[in-house]
């Protein structure tokens, strides 16, 4: 692919480059993937996604893989083992906010909710496809990203503000927003059964 067709903000790291050309906007499904996505977003604020990004095999390791079920019996000293931890960001708040996150989705998941079929019900379960020609034209979030927001805040998750929630939403393909000069634009779109 021609650097210059992709969305600029993927820059020339190999790592960025491969997240953006494979992963960023395809629709994920997957409970867990989309738990530890979520939580991953969460990891980056005041951050850059790449630092995240390449610290995400870590973040695996250290987390018992986003298992919800393991992940909700931390206790404080694997509070403090986690603190340690040199591959992960090293947070107390971001440390506990995975906790809290793997409790509200066993919550969710305990009210009889798909943890995809709840998140996707914010975008009527189809992504959205938008068409921007200029990054500047993407915005930080959305009504939609509000609203799941709020809603994940109620059920306890943390760290899951709008703009955090959007760029989750980006990720994950509930929203196509590779610009349409991007040939991902076009793959993410007939990937949703849009083409």
């Amino acid at each position: 692919m021609d650097d210059h067709q992709r969305c600029p903000w993927c820059g020339d790291d190999p790592v960025y480059i491969e997240y953006h050309d494979n992963v960023w906007g395809r629709p994920e499904h997957d409970d867990l993937a989309l738990f530890e996505k979520l939580c991953l977003d969460g990891q980056q604020a005041g951050l850059s996604w790449l630092t995240i990004l390449k610290k995400q095999q870590n973040y695996r390791a250290a987390y018992d893989h986003f298992d919800p079920e393991c992940i909700a019996q931390y206790d404080e000293s694997r509070v403090e083992s986690l603190l340690q931890n040199r591959g992960i960001v090293r947070n107390r708040l971001k440390v506990e906010s995975i906790i809290r996150n793997a409790r509200g989705y066993l919550d969710l998941q305990a009210q009889g909710h798909s943890f995809s079929e709840f998140l996707w019900s914010f975008v009527n379960g189809e992504p959205v496809q938008n068409n921007w020609h200029r990054i500047e034209d993407v915005p930080v979030y959305t009504p939609e990203a509000e609203a799941m927001s709020r809603a994940l805040k109620k059920s306890g998750f943390n760290f899951v503000g709008p703009t955090i929630v959007y760029a989750f939403m980006q990720a994950v393909g509930m929203v196509n927003d590779h610009l349409t000069t991007c040939p991902q634009h076009t793959v993410c779109r007939a990937l949703a059964g849009k083409v």
